[in-house]
């Protein structure tokens, strides 16, 4: 069969070059680059914090410091920290009205569809530039229920209490290196509460971009999801591309207490000179629902395992990912379920694509204690590589102490079948076009989960619409 060389499968799923705009280097404050204790007390003073939270962040330096790297996941050994910059205040004001936000940022959150998908669809959006959110705006008829919606920051300083009882005990600072990285100089980020028996009719959204060249973002977020009520949040990530190199070390903490649920959206299309360093869990409580829909599709290097922790009777958890591997990109990223209460279920359905050389990894662990009796937990792995040239791994831990528990495991991998294309074309196809119709039929499963109805910008991301991309 003949070789078509006008199909791209970057066509299909990313347009990088509408995420490839930059700003000129505006900004109020800028730290040196590394990481010293000096740093750190200076981004401390610079958003005027509590002594606590300055005395966590010392408290994770120490860690970092004395912490080996992780034995696992993509090679960071080019990653020279002494040359990131941790902290850049951009020059504008917190703002829950978008004409207050500078004209310049403004500018780039309009050419990312994030007012027009406010209007359109969602009931809050947080937007933050550099290491500081600049805009935090929710509809009034949520705040009139309890709903609290607002950049971290601000939450450290109007709910001190309710901050310090879930700032980094889903995630310690010795969860491992990056945890405590992140614990040091973490800047942005939502702090998002719902009260018991709300249900948050349409989706909340943050959506987080780097300008600057050579830094780091370290966005916190912090879900409570109170008894009986429920939300989906969406988080938008995207970067100009430099010869430098970013790093995002983000970190998110979910707590689902008993009855609630939480459907938690991530779209992250870092450019290809960021390592992507993420840390994401979820504590679910009885009866609870957590899901997670994640889509790695940028950066250079990714390690990323969203992860729950069933702790309450009846708790339940699903996953559905999906990664993509292009040139120069290695993509380390699947889930992490621990199960530690009875009747407990899990439901796992990670999927890659590779091509271009790219190297698609997924890394798995589940763990089924003796007291998850009754439980059941179902793990999918489906790999496809595009090429001859590409790479993809599944590594699944499933670890199981009770002989009480239904367990389900399935890994595929390989590569589009040529018998396939050629029914394709049997049927009036291109080459191109049939190889699209397989690609598509593979994300399906995961982009039917998208809320592309309500984040524009994610169908400038994921391009579905292959009719007008591949001719």
């Amino acid at each position: 069969m003949s070789k078509n060389r006008d199909f791209n499968v970057e066509d299909l799923l990313i347009d990088q070059n509408r995420f490839n705009f930059r700003n000129p280097e505006i900004y109020s404050y800028k730290s040196v680059p590394g990481l010293n204790k000096r740093i750190i007390e200076e981004i401390s003073l610079n958003k005027n914090e509590p002594n606590w939270m300055l005395a966590h962040r010392i408290k994770s330096l120490e860690i970092f410091d004395v912490w080996k790297q992780p034995r696992f996941g993509v090679d960071i050994s080019k990653l020279d920290l002494s040359k990131i910059v941790a902290y850049i205040k951009p020059n504008a004001k917190k703002s829950n009205s978008w004409d207050d936000v500078p004209t310049e940022i403004k500018d780039t959150f309009e050419k990312l569809g994030i007012p027009e998908a406010e209007r359109k669809s969602l009931a809050g959006v947080g937007a933050q530039y550099d290491s500081e959110v600049v805009y935090q705006h929710v509809q009034n008829n949520l705040e009139n229920l309890g709903v609290i919606f607002m950049d971290m920051e601000t939450a450290v300083k109007k709910h001190p209490d309710l901050v310090k009882q879930y700032f980094m005990k889903a995630v310690a600072p010795t969860n491992h290196k990056y945890a405590a990285l992140h614990g040091a100089i973490w800047s942005g980020g939502t702090f998002l509460y719902v009260p018991k028996g709300v249900k948050v009719p349409l989706p909340l959204q943050a959506y987080f971009r780097m300008n600057n060249p050579g830094m780091g973002q370290l966005e916190h977020t912090i879900i409570i999801a109170d008894e009986g009520s429920e939300v989906s949040f969406i988080e938008g990530c995207s970067a100009p591309f430099y010869n430098v190199t970013n790093i995002h070390a983000g970190m998110v903490e979910i707590y689902v207490k008993k009855n609630a649920r939480v459907k938690y959206v991530t779209i992250q299309n870092w450019s290809k000179n960021t390592y992507n360093l993420n840390t994401k869990r979820a504590i679910v409580d009885q009866d609870g629902i957590m899901e997670w829909v994640s889509g790695s599709l940028g950066s250079h290097k990714t390690m990323i395992y969203p992860s729950s922790i069933l702790r309450g009777k009846g708790a339940k958890t699903e996953v559905k990912a999906i990664t993509y591997a292009g040139s120069n990109q290695h993509m380390d990223a699947g889930a992490k379920v621990m199960m530690f209460a009875p009747y407990t279920s899990a439901t796992v359905d990670a999927r890659s694509i590779s091509t271009g050389g790219g190297w698609a990894f997924y890394r798995g662990w589940l763990k089924i204690s003796e007291k998850a009796k009754g439980a059941k937990a179902s793990v999918q792995c489906q790999a496809l590589m595009l090429d001859n040239i590409s790479r993809s791994d599944t590594v699944p831990l499933i670890e199981v102490y009770t002989d009480d528990a239904d367990v389900g495991h399935e890994a595929r991998i390989g590569r589009i079948k040529e018998e396939q294309i050629y029914y394709l074309m049997t049927r009036g196809l291109s080459e191109s076009e049939a190889k699209a119709m397989v690609v598509r039929g593979f994300v399906e499963p995961f982009a039917k989960e998208l809320p592309i109805e309500y984040a524009i910008e994610l169908n400038r991301l994921l391009n579905l619409e292959v009719e007008s991309t591949i001719g």
